[in-house]
């Protein structure tokens, strides 16, 4: 599939440099002003505040483009939600992953309840095209209220000790968030929450290719389709 078109116009810096700033941004636990440091090392005099401006415009269109690039994604689908605060108020970050890890999708909403979950479903059948053969989840009753109404014949998995693997997939957000020292508004946290996944998606190394050549492989195949999505170079 084709990735959609990136303008770098007018823009006093190179693709490249702005897509290197990007991605260290985005994939590494790294403040806006260690990035700026990193490319100043580079003899790329950027400042921390035109980092975090690149970030902005160009990250989704990004990390739309590597999801463009993904396989299909797994057919067991593992449910579960965060509570995040912004400015005093908290929001739950509803987060789909597949058996594989691969994060499938991520929802800020205000609540904890059916309705927030039935989006989560419809949002990820849309945008997938196709219903779970299994949907695993905690015993937050929401999930199996939302299930019966959109996909009642799916089989369905509640158990706290079965959804590890969405639990832990919050771990990397974490330690972002806690780098990040928070977030300015939901949508801002939406925007990034959406870029992050598509890039540690592509470039987070899957259980099945441990070895050190399949390691060294999946990175330059990962290198290969950040280019690509960039459009950079």
């Amino acid at each position: 599939m084709n990735s959609s078109s990136i303008s770098y116009k007018r823009h006093r810096f190179p693709p490249q440099i702005i897509a290197h700033a990007v991605w260290l941004y985005v994939r590494f636990n790294l403040s806006l002003r260690e990035v700026e440091e990193m490319l100043l090392v580079r003899g790329v005099d950027a400042s921390y505040e035109t980092v975090r401006r690149w970030v902005v415009k160009f990250g989704p269109q990004i990390a739309r483009n590597l999801r463009q690039r993904q396989g299909r994604p797994g057919d067991v689908w593992h449910l579960d939600e965060v509570v995040v605060r912004l400015s005093g108020r908290k929001y739950w970050l509803w987060r789909a992953v597949d058996q594989h890890g691969v994060v499938l999708d991520e929802i800020l909403q205000q609540k904890r309840d059916k309705r927030a979950a039935k989006r989560l479903l419809r949002r990820l059948i849309k945008r997938l095209g196709f219903i779970p053969k299994r949907i695993i989840t905690d015993k937050l009753r929401s999930y199996g209220a939302a299930k019966r109404e959109i996909a009642p014949g799916q089989e369905h998995w509640s158990h706290k000790g079965l959804n590890n693997r969405a639990e832990n997939s919050h771990l990397p957000f974490r330690k972002r968030e806690r780098m990040m020292q928070g977030h300015r508004s939901p949508g801002g946290l939406q925007r990034f929450v959406a870029t992050h996944s598509a890039i540690r998606n592509c470039f987070c190394v899957p259980a099945r290719r441990r070895s050190a050549l399949s390691i060294r492989y999946h990175r330059l195949e990962a290198l290969d389709a950040w280019n690509a999505a960039t459009q950079a170079v």
